[in-house]
């Protein structure tokens, strides 16, 4: 495991052959984030929620490259509906599992790509870390370094595309997340943009 980097982490993928996967998390209530749309001159479009209701949608998502290779987009997401004892986020088994599931997807090794957060950094997560070091290499981002994740730019393109949705309930919000992101999932020259838009690119650090 390395602190920062990406250089190195890039450096890591080309020697072992494998997806550099940059992670990130995100979450959504029932209240739509803010979009563009047309509009009367002079008259701002307003979308009315029903202002009851509680719940969210959160989403952990996996922005994944290799050169020569389709770019890919491998996501799990998490109902909460404000019930008591629910979990409130994602947990390490459910990173753990993502993870393999990346690796079973994308068929070859792993460096993963993602932020300090202190549920990447458990005792259980570490030691599965170690144990799988023959396919997997993990790289933490710089502190406050959210403009380096291409996964930002997906979470960026999924709220866009329900800015101007009034979801009647969080399986209503569940299910339109759900729809954007397999939609993007079958568009990897936008997976790439999320690339460009982070300043990188998939050219070998010298």
């Amino acid at each position: 495991m390395e602190e920062g980097g990406l250089a190195g982490g890039k450096r890591t993928a080309a020697a072992r052959a494998a997806w550099i996967v940059f992670e990130d998390e995100a979450s959504q209530s029932l209240r739509p984030p803010r979009a563009r749309t047309w509009g009367r001159a002079g008259h701002t479009p307003v979308v009315r929620v029903r202002g009851r209701g509680s719940g969210r949608i959160s989403m952990a998502g996996m922005s994944c490259y290799m050169p020569g290779r389709r770019s890919r987009l491998i996501y799990r997401s998490r109902l909460h509906r404000g019930r008591k004892g629910e979990p409130k986020g994602f947990t390490w088994r459910d990173y753990r599992d993502l993870i393999v599931r990346a690796r079973i997807q994308l068929g070859g090794p792993v460096v993963l790509v993602w932020d300090n957060l202190a549920a990447h950094k458990t005792p259980q997560l570490k030691a599965f870390f170690e144990a799988s070091a023959d396919w997997l290499t993990v790289f933490y981002l710089p502190a406050y370094a959210p403009d380096l994740n291409p996964q930002e730019g997906i979470w960026s393109q999924v709220k866009r595309g329900i800015g101007n949705l009034a979801a009647v309930s969080v399986d209503h919000l569940a299910a339109a997340v759900k729809h954007r992101l397999k939609k993007i999932q079958h568009r990897p020259p936008l997976i790439d943009a999320c690339l460009a838009q982070a300043g990188l690119s998939l050219d070998n650090p010298p």
